[in-house]
């Protein structure tokens, strides 16, 4: 196993538009991101990972892009960018910013000549295809709802797009089109940024032909993932864009990629591969989905959770490298959907960092989640903001006749503007995120949650975090060392071991509301055990039978 500097490095995702507004227009900005690099250099994270600022339409918050080498408006200007960036590399901060290349605006000069005619230059650098039998060209659903296919009239055929219709894929078959991406990337590393975070990189690759999806249930569009996630040349074009960009620059890269497998994830992880450095697999996310998908909501086990990481951490022990994250700008607040938002609120957030920062892997922090902030349950439909959440809205209650109050509670719970709220700066209106009217509300907690009030006390969640990734950079057992699972069945207390050389750590935590205990291994008794962290105060020497309070974590270290 290689050492390297992103995988010593803890990772802070900003999501732009709703992390500081700087000019009272409610819309977060590249301004307001530099006037706040000093709470992040404070908190201690030596990466940032920024979610799209490119020239867009906004169709799917910045994930539509219509020209991938101008910054949005809403954002600044490119001399914002340039500062921003030079301001982090001064802390001593790196910057990976998103690479959003599955698909494009189609309001990108490439699309609006593609849709001219079939002879344009530009037709093949997008996947069009003629219907059938009067219908679309294959049966696969978009991400987002409905048809994966819009028709156009112009040349009275069809595009495809896994996303909204105003992301039209693009056509990786196409030397050309994959030309120009590997230059766009040389544009943004030659201006200085330290790598990529890969959107939805493993659907880049289409199977030949394009075939229909099995659909027994006999709905009109079924899911065609399995012909477009981990397709038969996502290998080969992730090498080339090495062989033709990353090997000439020290940049870092992980790579979103839903459907992967353990199996999978080692060969793209791999380091004699040459593809990506890490991935962001999703079955840790999905446990908590019911057959019907994402919106079909049931209860977590510890135990399947347990047994997704554990499957992770080991299958990626001596191969590849893991990327450790609990939520992020498309997925739900983690303390209230793996924690308790409310009583045990700084508790339960301290424990998911604890857990989630004791792996083996680079941890990332998604905005806010380092002052513990939560989910949010607006009363109408439409407060929300989120393409995802309001297809799914029509579709279920004005398409199918759900009950709306049913559809509401599973976007309280799983809907992406969960984690798009503003972030919770301090206890003045909109909590001090603008002095405008922002683009979407603030959580009403702000008052009660909000970082000055974190930074200011001494307990909070903030300085906790600040802590988890001092010890990073204090124990290199933390960043290297072996992971192995002790009592895997137990429903309510997750406790791992961490090996390195001839030290150990012993993570112990409870996941639940309730005091729980748990016999410590014969071999570890009488050995002479350091404390490292703890969420409670009064945390116990190493003996033989631990009890552990309502969500508490504790980690001892072992010699």
């Amino acid at each position: 196993m290689k050492k390297q500097w992103w995988k010593e490095s803890v990772i802070y995702q900003i999501y732009p538009r709703s992390f500081m507004d700087s000019n009272g227009d409610g819309i977060g900005d590249i301004p307001g991101i530099i006037s706040r690099l000093d709470y992040l250099k404070d908190l201690g994270v030596d990466v940032i990972w920024l979610s799209p600022v490119y020239k867009s339409p906004n169709d799917d918050n910045g994930y539509d892009i219509s020209d991938y080498r101008e910054i949005m408006d809403d954002f600044g200007t490119m001399s914002d960018w340039e500062l921003l960036l030079k301001e982090m590399h001064d802390r001593g901060m790196k910057l990976i910013m998103d690479l959003v290349v599955n698909h494009s605006s189609d309001e990108h000069q490439w699309f609006v000549e593609s849709r001219k005619s079939k002879d344009n230059p530009y037709r093949d650098y997008y996947i069009w295809r003629p219907g059938k039998d009067g219908k679309e060209p294959n049966n696969w659903e978009s991400v987002f709802s409905g048809s994966a296919w819009q028709y156009d009239e112009t040349t009275d055929e069809y595009y495809l797009h896994i996303f909204s219709k105003k992301q039209p894929d693009l056509n990786w078959e196409n030397p050309k089109l994959r030309q120009e991406i590997y230059d766009m990337m040389k544009f943004w590393l030659d201006k200085g940024i330290d790598g990529f975070r890969m959107d939805v990189i493993n659907f880049i690759s289409k199977v030949d032909g394009l075939p229909d999806a099995p659909n027994p249930e006999g709905k009109p569009y079924a899911s065609g993932s399995k012909f477009f996630m981990n397709g038969p040349k996502i290998h080969d074009y992730l090498q080339e864009m090495n062989r033709e960009v990353l090997d000439h620059y020290q940049a870092m890269t992980v790579g979103e990629m839903p459907g992967a497998r353990v199996d999978i994830a080692k060969l793209y992880t791999d380091e004699d591969r040459n593809e990506v450095n890490m991935i962001f697999q999703f079955e840790h996310v999905d446990l908590d989905s019911g057959p019907e998908g994402k919106w079909d909501l049931r209860p977590l086990k510890l135990t399947d959770l347990k047994n997704s990481f554990t499957k992770w951490q080991k299958g990626l022990e001596e191969i590849g490298w893991n990327s450790l994250y609990l939520n992020n700008h498309d997925q739900p607040r983690m303390v209230s959907r793996f924690g308790d938002d409310k009583k045990y609120r700084v508790e339960s957030a301290k424990m998911l960092g604890t857990f989630l920062h004791m792996l083996k892997g680079t941890p990332y922090i998604y905005q806010g989640e380092e002052i513990g902030m939560t989910n949010v349950r607006f009363e109408s439909i439409d407060d929300y903001k989120d393409i995802e959440t309001l297809n799914m809205y029509i579709e279920k209650v004005h398409q199918n006749g759900e009950d709306p109050a049913k559809v509401m509670e599973s976007i309280y719970v799983k809907g992406r503007d969960n984690a798009r709220t503003p972030f919770q700066w301090d206890e003045t209106e909109h909590g001090g995120f603008t002095s405008g009217k922002p683009w979407i509300q603030v959580n009403p907690n702000y008052k009660d949650i909000n970082a000055k009030q974190a930074v200011e006390d001494p307990q909070s969640i903030y300085h906790y975090y600040r802590r988890l990734i001092q010890l990073r950079k204090e124990y290199p057992i933390i960043v290297y060392g072996n992971y192995d699972i002790l009592l895997p069945e137990d429903e309510n207390i997750y406790v791992y071991t961490r090996t390195f050389e001839s030290q150990k750590l012993l993570v112990a935590l409870n996941f639940t509301a309730e005091e729980q205990s748990f016999d410590v291994p014969a071999e570890l008794h009488g050995k002479e055990a350091q404390i490292l962290i703890s969420n409670y105060e009064t945390a116990k020497e190493l003996t033989s039978t631990l009890s552990l309070k309502p969500y508490e974590a504790v980690v001892y270290h072992i010699q």
